[in-house]
């Protein structure tokens, strides 16, 4: 046996979960590019906002607090601002109550953002329950825990065949035969076509699509004590990045699994939401590209083994929460497969478990 765990997928998931699982038995982690973090987890808005999702979500997002508050450099104050026009005073409060910030007046959202449009915003609101996630740290910490614990990362080791062996698993990646007793499957927006191969009826995973665009810093403002800023409903957010601002149109376009690009139609649109309420026009793109944030029927994380196949383990449909749930996301999926009572409460791991489609 060449590993007690084989993990396919090299995102913070796999990699997580590979330094959960690496104290315990030989885990040998494959990815089919040749770094980890490529898809999804290398193009994510880097927010911790624990609030943020549906009540499972939130629940995997606040007990992953305390793990990376522990972890010097990973969390830094960012913030969160939410932004209305006149014509959605009834959008604008319930989502100002799902978010849990507090409306302020649009002077001192100005005085906070200088280019914010007088004209066109009539509502804000403000949280500071919201943080930076230095994304590559978290990655780079966890992977350092799997390899310091004995476990084998493969790159550019795709996936081409699965197979069911009395012992466990016989999987074939990068032209290599890798036997191990437990699959773990945390390939993102691959996990149904992992599922396939393996021989485990897919969940029903859909990835789409999520463009970004980085611009300089509109009219030279310092942007670095900025909040993220949302309009109302999800149509755009920014974000400040490195002296330059990050705008979204917050897209979701049902994509197949693939290596994502930004639609320059898609792109102008949602920058034009974003230049309605500010008084500064966007004049050039630094860059832009797009990630694929990939969801299960119920918009909610998959965690555990399969209801068909225990040897089988979900760890999919992180959608755009892969970051900020990572912590216990991996210590769940790590309880589970070892056997071991999980820390989080039952009615959560229940609201997790592949089970609820059975």
């Amino acid at each position: 046996m060449d590993a007690d765990f084989l993990i396919i997928g090299g995102g913070i998931a796999g990699v997580s979960a590979a330094a959960r699982l690496a104290p315990h038995g030989k885990v040998v982690l494959v990815e089919a590019e040749p770094q980890l973090a490529h898809h999804a987890s290398g193009r994510s808005a880097a927010l911790y906002e624990p609030r943020y999702g549906l009540p499972a979500v939130v629940g995997l997002s606040m007990a992953s607090g305390d793990y990376f508050r522990a972890q010097p450099g990973v969390l830094a104050p960012r913030g969160l601002m939410v932004l209305g026009r006149a014509d959605q005073a009834e959008d604008f409060a319930a989502e100002i109550d799902k978010l849990g910030v507090e409306r302020i007046p649009v002077e001192e959202a100005r005085a906070r953002v200088p280019i914010l449009n007088p004209k066109v915003v009539a509502m804000a609101a403000l949280a500071e329950h919201a943080w930076d996630i230095d994304t590559d740290l978290l990655l780079q910490g966890f992977a350092r825990a799997a390899r310091a614990g004995g476990a084998e990362f493969r790159l550019g080791a795709r996936v081409t065949a699965i197979t069911r062996t009395a012992e466990g698993w016989r999987v074939t990646a990068g032209g290599t035969e890798i036997s191990a007793g437990r699959l773990v499957n945390a390939a993102g927006a691959w996990v149904d076509e992992v599922a396939r191969m393996a021989g485990i009826a897919p969940l029903g995973f859909q990835p789409y699509r999520r463009s970004m665009a980085r611009i300089p810093a509109p009219g030279g403002h310092d942007v670095s004590r900025w909040p993220m800023i949302f309009g109302c409903g999800e149509t755009w957010y920014a974000k400040p990045d490195a002296g330059a601002l990050i705008v979204s149109p917050a897209e979701e376009h049902p994509m197949a699994p693939h290596d994502a690009w930004a639609d320059d139609m898609v792109l102008a649109e949602g920058l034009a939401r974003y230049e309605e309420m500010v008084t500064e026009p966007v004049t050039r793109l630094i860059t832009s590209w797009a990630g694929l944030r990939t969801f299960a029927p119920d918009r909610v994380l998959v965690i555990g083994p399969d209801a068909a196949d225990p040897g089988f383990v979900w760890l999919a449909g992180q959608g755009g929460y892969g970051f900020q749930t990572s912590a216990a996301a991996s210590q769940l999926v790590a309880d589970l497969v070892l056997g071991h009572p999980p820390q989080l409460d039952p009615g959560l791991v229940a609201q997790l478990s592949p089970r609820r489609f059975s």
